[in-house]
């Protein structure tokens, strides 16, 4: 029975090569907040999160003033029980946001270690739909200075080469002659029978701007528009559904099963981004991809592919794992020891207990300082 005898966590602030632009943003740094669960049997599990490009410590002091102590000298297996104590315990401070997640974080680490524990990949652990691939989709198509319509269809043609049968870029920073000028060159660079997916990151504020953008976008036959608006307008998110033939995404930012339910029920999203890092852990992630099962939506997890491959591998109504290639953007592939591999457009899955990697010690302590991990026990 493996018992929890002490939790560490640590607060990065990972800095990018090259500043990278959104539609609404620009970002220089990453900041990420980890942990480490122990068992007095010895085994460790982790978990992480993106926590924002400012202000990575306050899910560090969530997970350190409100959460971790109510873990110590548990059963880890009792991790239902275990959620529902740390969210009662946190009520008043969250139910979103950087408190979520960092329940996110130790929730995750409690199904690590729980996998770790007993010997087995943590896609076995959760019951696998299948045992040595999952599909991706190459994310990428950021704006960065000087990067012109061809220069994008050419980094959208590179991840086809690759053998990626899906592409993600970036829309809805220029005007609407200018992003049809780019989804127009990404169309033509990676052909018909490629899947390409547009993320406007929360650009537009109203459905008649939304609607000048995706009437031009519906030509080159994307398969959906991810983020057109703020999470909150799960109503905007669902007029812009029935209006447009592009599958309307959305979710990576919403945490809980409750908030959920009501974006699905609205009819705000046909495939879900659900961020198991963000929403509440593997434990709320897979309740919510249950109910979006019975709803008939699709899973497609948001960032994060070291998480949520294994996840999809287990997710009946799960399709794609989103993959980064490199670490200019999703930089938290410089703190772990173990990357996930490709091969024709799929990710193979780790054969090695629980999620398979271990953190990088020497670059967290690079990116947090000589004290980086805090221990409370």
């Amino acid at each position: 029975m493996p018992i929890i005898e002490s939790i560490q966590v640590a607060s990065v602030a990972v800095p990018l090569d090259k500043v990278t632009s959104f539609s609404t943003r620009t970002v220089s740094e990453r900041h990420y907040c980890l942990v480490k669960v122990r068992g007095k049997d010895g085994n460790e599990g982790i978990g992480f999160c993106y926590v924002g490009s400012a202000g990575g410590d306050i899910a560090k002091i969530a997970v350190e003033q409100l959460l971790a102590p109510k873990l110590i000298g548990q059963n880890s297996h009792r991790s239902e029980g275990l959620w529902m104590e740390m969210y009662n315990e946190s009520i008043l401070q969250g139910r979103t946001g950087a408190v979520m997640r960092g329940i996110s974080i130790l929730d995750t680490a409690l199904w690590d270690l729980n996998a770790r524990s007993v010997g087995l990949p943590l896609h076995q652990y959760l019951g696998s739909v299948v045992d040595d691939r999952v599909p991706a989709y190459a994310s990428g198509g950021y704006y960065l200075e000087g990067k012109t319509p061809a220069k994008l269809g050419k980094e959208m043609e590179s991840y086809v080469k690759q053998g990626f049968k899906a592409v993600k870029m970036k829309v809805g920073r220029l005007s609407p002659a200018e992003e049809e000028a780019r989804v127009a060159a990404a169309r033509k660079a990676v052909g018909d029978d490629v899947l390409l997916t547009l993320d406007a990151n929360n650009a537009w504020r109203d459905l008649p701007t939304a609607l000048e953008y995706v009437r031009r976008f519906e030509a080159y036959n994307p398969y959906w528009i991810e983020e057109p608006f703020s999470p909150d307008a799960i109503d905007l998110h669902a007029a812009l559904a029935r209006l447009t033939k592009i599958n309307v995404a959305t979710g990576e930012m919403e945490a809980g099963r409750w908030r959920f339910r009501e974006l699905i029920d609205a009819g705000g999203a046909m495939i879900l981004q659900s961020d198991a890092a963000v929403c509440g852990g593997i434990t709320e992630w897979r309740r919510i991809s249950a109910y979006a099962d019975l709803k008939g939506v699709i899973v497609c997890p948001h960032w994060m592919h070291d998480l949520h491959a294994p996840l999809v591998a287990a997710t009946p109504n799960a399709r794609f794992v989103e993959f980064f290639l490199d670490d200019q953007v999703l930089n938290f592939r410089r703190l772990i020891n173990q990357q996930l591999t490709f091969k024709n457009g799929d990710l193979i899955l780790h054969k090695t207990p629980g999620l398979g990697f271990e953190f990088d010690e020497a670059a967290v302590k690079k990116y947090a300082g000589k004290a980086a991990w805090t221990k409370i026990a």
